[in-house]
């Protein structure tokens, strides 16, 4: 055990050698049984038993005298051992050599499983380009990097520690950590993550977590941690193959007993025993369940899921409600703005307007900020700018003109009437007017909008069966409809004005009916988290508190992840299935064969071996599953624009 865990390579290398000697000695043997009929036969039948079978049974009775343990391989090297004493040991060879040959193939395969998200990490870069304090650029290794360092990529560099773009901008492929297929645009301000590539521009990334809390060690020890945790299906696994390979090798003796008792030749009793004891080895149904978690895993985690071990996995299988949050889950969380009503030239409104919230530090005057700048309109210069608590901001313009922008109480106050702009009475928006003086020089709303992923993903979700979905929001129920609509959301899953408590207390409803799983941003709703059946954390890369608080982590905003995870968390509840159903039929055929019809060793050794590595085959599968290529539909149409119209007085 400590071999398999601490030297893989090591026992990957070793098994490879055994497995070869025992090919070799089978061949030498069959070639001389039946073509040259010399002295070589029982030399490669020693080889055969000493390289297949001492390894094996070693481990085998290690297992039994350590751990108590009665492990399948020892029903193995007992039948084969049976097989040798009857005279037939060209047959215990022959099951010997497909045993082993079985058993590297199989741990091979699911090496292959383990080792996906691994090899994926491998990517991370072993040097950085350092900016001292001076402006000079040193090559240095990534594992001297701290917080707060300054490290420069340039186009085709790997991000060697997870940071913050300081200066420049520029596109990256974070499809190692995400499993966002599309290149992301960065500036200022942009998160950036450890072993993704920046693919163009020059930038200058200050580090914010050192390589040993970066995303990528803590994705890998999450997974690590989720290839441990043993899911439902897993642990019934276990304890079927325990208990039933006690009942298989006690049931093979009393089978020979029985076959003595009825008059039997002692070397076909045995002979037929030892069949019976490889026709009823459970090995297919022990590793059915592992190949198929251990696959979902690998494959979710390069799509930039994470599950936290294969009873999440399980779990969300069984899930037939959906709660979502709204604020940073469905919508982007930051404001936007919706509409533009100008009563004259709308870029000098734009303008005047973006100069005179250039002085607040409100979030919806940054969004007025960012709209102007997209729209390639400069804000105007204003001065003595004064700010009206709960009302507003008011200042002078390049003309000494008292100018104004605000809610309605700003617009009375000004003696103004917000009411000549027909359209914007929408209670779910919040409007800003701009004015000088007494009147009305337009108005705009700023509101949060949907994720570009959410509508698809959604809809996605209701394609693939789920029972329910509901929206959750703190925010007042007129803006909770707006949101909703644009979702496809009814007004009667629509949950508004909740306090976290609340949620909770929805999630605990929910959860009566049936599996319920909830959908947050990890940091403001893990109380809901909790409480749901399945805690899933939105865009968590990056985030401690996310990974942390949720047994299911989407490391990108993309909503058609989620779709993705729940298809492949079904597809694998289908594959344990199919599983166990094809490898307790093998069984059954293979012991009612050797029972009734006096089946063959090697035949039972080639039912029971074969079965064996179909069911890690068909397990494999998962891993080529398309989550992530997966698209929740982001694509279509790209960011939605603004609605802008030149008002009329009305």
């Amino acid at each position: 055990m400590a071999l398999t865990e601490n030297h893989p390579g090591v026992l990957r290398d070793s098994m490879a050698l055994l497995t070869g000697a025992t090919l070799f000695g089978m061949a030498l043997a069959a070639l001389d049984a039946f073509v040259l009929q010399g002295p070589w036969g029982p030399a490669g039948l020693a080889l055969v038993y000493l390289a297949g079978g001492v390894p094996t049974g070693w481990r085998a009775l290690r297992e039994l005298w350590r751990d108590r343990v009665l492990d399948i391989d020892l029903l193995m090297i007992v039948a084969a051992l049976a097989a040798a004493a009857v005279g037939a040991a060209l047959e215990g060879a022959v099951l010997l050599t497909l045993f082993d040959l079985s058993h590297t193939l199989e741990h091979r395969a699911m090496g292959r499983a383990r080792r996906a998200v691994q090899a994926l990490m491998a990517l991370r870069p072993a040097s950085a380009l350092l900016r001292g304090p001076d402006g000079a650029v040193t090559e240095v290794p990534v594992g001297v990097l701290r917080p707060g360092d300054v490290v420069i990529l340039r186009p085709g560099a790997q991000v060697p520690a997870d940071g913050v773009v300081i200066e420049g901008e520029g596109s990256l492929d974070e499809a190692t950590i995400t499993g966002e297929s599309m290149p992301v645009h960065k500036a200022p301000g942009g998160k950036v993550f450890e072993a993704t590539v920046n693919l163009n521009g020059v930038l200058a990334v200050q580090v914010v977590r050192s390589v040993e809390d970066s995303t990528v060690a803590r994705m890998i020890e999450l997974v690590t941690q989720a290839q441990h945790a043993r899911a439902p299906s897993e642990r019934f696994s276990d304890w079927f193959g325990q208990r039933y390979t006690a009942a298989v090798l006690a049931g093979s003796v009393l089978a020979l007993l029985a076959f003595l008792a009825l008059g039997w030749d002692t070397r076909e009793a045995l002979y037929r025993a030892a069949t019976l004891l490889v026709a009823a080895s459970p090995c297919a149904v022990v590793i059915s369940v592992p190949a198929a978690i251990l696959s979902g895993l690998a494959a979710a985690a390069r799509g930039g899921v994470l599950f936290k071990g294969g009873a999440a996995l399980e779990m969300l299988a069984d899930v037939e409600t959906f709660a979502f949050d709204k604020t940073g889950t469905l919508t982007t969380g930051k404001a936007m703005v919706t509409t533009v009503e100008a009563l004259g030239d709308e870029r000098e409104f734009l303008s005047l307007l973006a100069g005179l919230e250039a002085q607040s530090e409100h979030p919806i005057a940054d969004a007025i900020r960012r709209h102007a700048r997209a729209q390639g309109v400069d804000p105007a210069p204003v001065r003595d700018v004064v700010s009206i608590p709960s009302e507003g901001i008011g200042g002078l313009d390049a003309q000494g003109d008292g100018i104004w922008a605000g809610n309605r109480r700003m617009a009375a106050r000004m003696g103004a009437d917000p009411d000549v702009i027909e359209g914007l009475q929408d209670q779910a928006q919040t409007v800003v007017w701009l004015g000088r003086g007494p009147r009305i020089l337009g108005a705009v709303a700023v509101a949060d909008r949907p994720r570009e992923t959410s509508a698809a993903g959604l809809a996605a979700l209701r394609h693939e069966g789920v029972g329910a979905i509901a929206m959750m929001t703190g925010d007042r129920r007129p803006v909770g409809l707006r949101i909703g609509a644009e979702l496809g959301f009814a007004p009667a899953d629509i949950h508004a004005d909740l306090l976290p408590e609340d949620k909770v207390r929805l999630v605990g409803e929910l959860a009566a009916r049936g599996r319920v799983a909830f959908v947050g941003d990890g940091v403001n709703d893990a109380a809901a988290l909790a409480r749901a059946d399945v805690g899933i954390a939105m865009g968590a890369a990056g985030s401690d508190v996310a990974l942390q608080a949720a047994d299911v982590a989407l490391l990108s905003d993309d909503m058609g992840r989620l779709a993705g995870a729940h298809r492949l968390a079904r597809r694998t509840r289908r594959i344990i299935r199919q599983n166990l159903v094809f490898s307790l039929g093998m069984m059954v055929l293979l012991v009612a064969g050797s029972l009734f019809f006096a089946l063959p060793l090697p035949l039972a050794v080639l039912g029971h071996e074969g079965g064996t590595v179909l069911v890690v085959l068909n397990g494999l599968r998962l891993l080529a599953d398309p989550i992530r290529s997966d698209r929740g539909g982001a694509r279509m149409g790209g960011t939605p624009q603004p609605t802008t119209r030149r008002a009329t007085a009305g």
